[in-house]
């Protein structure tokens, strides 16, 4: 039940037969309502002056709506000139509040095809608007989009309604009447069906994905969506690239994870993916690999570990969890603070971690601020003194390189600073409160605003910090919380996720826990503050056992941290204008 134990699905050479849900909705069982409308122009204030539609199934003509609509305005001449529609002919036509009801009542259930879907569309839910209907939302198909992305531009020169209709021998002219226009629609949207039924499609979301802008590199890997299931786990779109020796190496180019793979997958092949560098990564990409995970927190502890293994060029974030540092409070006579980007086993304290090294720094200041602890970097001795610098004569620093203060003195200021660091941050923000009380008396608001954002720096970063050592130190925590697939069973030792497991409903979570336990991944003890797993993780995990529902099963260790921690210790401060 590790982590590690989970099985990996290539798609590209896995067949499975697929399932009625894959197949989506047949086109030969879809009811369409091909509709047109004529307007008295192009404009939002513009009325309807007649509706006509055509309901189809599976090529079958079900029925047919036209009515003219009066739209209590004058009808331009070049209107009437175009259409043949005059205010003559509407003057004893039904109302919009009297067409609009019959036409939703036509068309309810179905799928609105249109040749410029946009402008009829528009205005059926402007009138809509008008009159106090509800706007239905069907699926809308635009026969233009739809001959953009199919026909190219050497069978046809434009996609205008005459063109397409004389290009497929419709048997209705078109001449800008409402039910002509449709019923010519209606020819040219089965032959558009006849051209991608020979690419693959077969399905209503096929057709959808067709009106789309969609590559034909990103469109024709919708396979590998295929027979993915519907289940939570971490997905790896991979690429088999040809070495100088001609051997095959199979890289890993993006990782990510989902609580149903098939359709977060799917997702890749659609319009609704926009970032270029996914569009570039899915077209250069030869499959994808799946592993199916028994919890959400599992498929995020292995999405983290695959990040950080692989380094996925098309992954953002992740990529380098071994970019951080920590402060070290040195081993010496009058020891200071330095930026290390590792722990040792030497004893010394440690601070962090910081995913930058500015992060570091801004807690530096605090501390400086604070405590007149020396920032230089020379190795002083306790015997022989030495030139002091600025800081001294500031105040800003005790001077121990003139040995004005021993170094038994000094070991209790630096004692200071490693409570603040390990338990309390209070007395750094106290020490800092007469400062800013001066500069806020002074207006010197800017500077006041610079130390804040120091204080508040420390507060987030000694909470990382304890939440971070607290797990790290405990040997095991065995948690458990109640979803609507069961339970949710988790192992973490030293802050790594040792094992995951799940109690469906009808098994006992007690042993479902035990056999966890007995089969998790054995993790050695950490050295100092740092977790045994990537800071990543271990938060990841934090999170969840700080969940409201999470019950302990078994604790090993103290899972806690010191009360005076926190970013709300940092409202404490009192300034006084």
């Amino acid at each position: 039940m590790s982590v590690a134990a989970s099985t990996v699905r290539d798609v590209t050479t896995t067949l499975l037969q697929p399932s009625f849900e894959d197949l989506g909705r047949p086109l030969c069982d879809v009811t369409f309502c091909v509709v047109d409308l004529e307007t008295t122009g192009s404009a939002a204030e513009d009325g309807i002056t007649e509706f006509g539609a055509v309901k189809v199934r599976g090529g079958e003509v079900l029925g047919e709506f036209q009515t003219l609509v009066n739209p209590n305005a004058h009808i331009p001449a070049i209107v009437a000139v175009l259409t043949g529609i005059t205010d003559s002919m509407v003057a004893g036509a039904p109302k919009l509040a009297e067409a609009l009801p019959s036409f939703l009542e036509f068309s309810a259930g179905t799928v609105l095809v249109a040749h410029n879907a946009r402008f009829d569309v528009g205005f059926l839910q402007r009138a809509c608007a008008l009159h106090g209907y509800p706007w239905p939302n069907p699926e809308v198909i635009d026969t233009v989009a739809l001959a953009r992305q199919v026909l190219l531009r050497d069978e046809v020169p434009n996609v205008k309604l005459s063109t397409l209709a004389a290009y497929f021998r419709t048997t209705t002219t078109p001449n800008h009447r409402a039910l002509a226009d449709a019923r010519a629609t209606v020819d040219v949207l089965h032959g558009l069906l006849e051209r991608i039924g020979n690419l693959g499609a077969g399905t209503l979301e096929d057709l959808v994905e067709f009106t789309r802008r969609v590559s034909p590199e990103r469109r024709a890997k919708r396979g590998f969506a295929k027979g993915l299931p519907a289940a939570p786990g971490i997905y790896q779109f991979v690429a088999d690239l040809t070495g100088p020796d001609g051997s095959v190496r199979r890289q890993v180019l993006y990782v990510g994870k989902s609580r149903n793979l098939r359709q977060r997958v799917a997702s890749y092949f659609t319009a609704a993916e926009t970032r270029p560098r996914i569009d570039e990564m899915v077209r250069i990409s030869t499959g994808v690999e799946t592993t199916v995970c028994r919890t959400p927190l599992e498929a995020d502890v292995l999405e983290l570990r695959l990040i950080a293994a692989h380094s996925p060029r098309y992954n953002r974030r992740s990529k380098f969890p071994e970019r951080q540092v920590w402060l070290k409070l040195t081993i010496e006579p009058f020891p200071r603070m330095s930026i290390v980007r590792a722990i040792a086993d030497d004893g010394a304290s440690y601070f962090g971690p910081f995913r930058r090294r500015a992060a570091a720094e801004q807690v530096l200041l605090a501390l400086y601020d604070a405590f007149p602890i020396r920032q230089c970097t020379a190795r002083l001795s306790a015997r022989k003194p030495t030139n002091a610098c600025a800081l001294s004569g500031m105040g800003r620093c005790c001077a121990p390189c003139e040995l004005t203060v021993t170094p038994q003195e000094y070991a209790e200021l630096t004692a200071r600073v490693v409570n603040c660091l390990s338990t309390d941050v209070r007395p750094l923000l106290r020490a800092v409160e007469p400062r800013l009380n001066l500069l806020a008396k002074a207006q010197r608001y800017e500077d006041a605003a610079v130390l804040t954002d120091r204080l508040e720096a420390f507060s987030r970063a000694a909470l990382r910090h304890h939440r971070l050592a607290s797990l790290a130190g405990c040997a095991q925590i065995v948690a458990a919380c109640r979803t609507d697939a069961g339970w949710e069973v988790h192992v973490v030792r030293y802050g790594r996720l040792a094992a995951a497991a799940l109690a469906r409903p009808g098994e006992v979570p007690q042993q479902v826990a035990r056999t966890a336990v007995a089969t998790a991944e054995w993790v050695a003890r950490p050295i100092g503050p740092a977790p045994a797993a990537i800071v990543e993780e271990t938060e990841r995990v934090a999170d969840w056992l700080e969940r409201a529902g999470v019950r302990l099963i078994e604790i090993e260790g103290d899972w806690c941290w010191p009360v005076g921690i926190g970013p709300s210790v940092a409202s404490q401060i009192r300034i006084s204008a």
